[in-house]
């Protein structure tokens, strides 16, 4: 009775291990990149409903830095960083339990790669449901000035977002674009976890395992979260940072609605856009996450 006992309570501090350098890692990332973030959010703006040139992103960066400083590319940095606190937490600490929990299950060191499918996806969607609300709040902040000044939501910040959203649109209104989110989130956390366990796990049978093989592993799992995630991305930006028309309407219905319209306005190429800072902003984060869940792990059982 004691044994299992103390079994059941150390699978259960595992847990919480997993989680805890989940959310750090997440934070910790998110805090480095979110000035690309920032310019990634505003291209996508910038781009909606047109097939013409796009703006580069050092242009914008340029223009942003001499009109406005340095800490506008912060704008929204504490509903980044609680939106981490339950996304990347949720999404990264679930996905290592489930992975855990299935080596000790099956008695192996590895588990098969459609399980790491399994496990990615449905950890990814269930933190980004989880998170949407700061997801939300964050986009919100972030291209507020984009909009004319007497439909700007002028927030004063991620608390007074979070505060505000449910009084003025309805409780529901937290998961406005959930399903794009969801999708999304899924998809990165597909294209960044299950390629990078993979690949690692294939140079460490090859090679002696050290940190040049973590390092190869999250650049390619970098590149393929970025190319598998960013339509779904281009699509929650739109979807959640629209307003009400003059006719007191939205200008999409759903997620299918506007693809759809992106698709007939801006071309498949437009679901692209931005996408060289996208990939700016994912692949560090990307990057800085795993290598800081591999270093907090280290830690942990050295």
């Amino acid at each position: 009775m004691v044994e299992h006992s103390d079994l059941h309570k150390s699978k259960w501090l595992e847990s919480i291990k997993n989680f805890s350098i989940g959310g750090t890692a997440g934070i910790v990332a998110t805090t480095a990149v979110l000035p690309m973030d920032f310019i990634k959010v505003h291209l996508q703006c910038a781009a909606e409903g047109s097939k013409g040139p796009r703006i580069s992103p050092l242009q914008f960066a340029s223009t942003v830095y001499r009109e406005k400083g340095l800490l506008a590319f912060y704008k929204g940095l504490d509903s980044a960083i609680l939106r981490q606190a339950l996304y990347a937490t949720t999404r990264l600490g679930l996905y290592k339990t489930l992975a855990d929990r299935e080596k000790e299950k099956t008695g192996t060191k590895f588990i098969p790669f459609f399980k790491k499918f399994i496990y990615s996806t449905v950890s990814g969607g269930i933190g980004a449901f989880v998170g949407n609300p700061c997801d939300l709040s964050l986009i919100r902040l972030q291209t507020d000035n984009t909009l004319p000044p007497q439909l700007r939501r002028n927030y004063k910040n991620a608390i007074d977002a979070l505060l505000r959203i449910p009084k003025e649109e309805g409780i529901l209104a937290y998961w406005k674009g959930c399903t794009p989110t969801i999708l999304r989130a899924a998809a990165l956390n597909f294209g960044m976890l299950a390629p990078y366990d993979q690949t690692k796990e294939f140079l460490d049978s090859r090679w002696k395992s050290d940190t040049m093989n973590r390092i190869l592993a999250s650049v390619i799992a970098a590149i393929f979260a970025c190319f598998i995630s960013l339509p779904f991305d281009n699509i929650k930006t739109k979807y959640q940072k629209m307003i009400k028309g003059a006719d007191g309407k939205y200008p999409y219905k759903g997620f299918y609605d506007c693809l759809m319209k992106s698709l007939k306005n801006e071309g498949f190429i437009g679901l692209y856009v931005g996408l060289d800072a996208y990939a700016l902003r994912v692949a560090p984060n990307v990057i800085i996450t795993l290598l800081t869940i591999d270093f907090l792990h280290y830690l942990y059982h050295k």
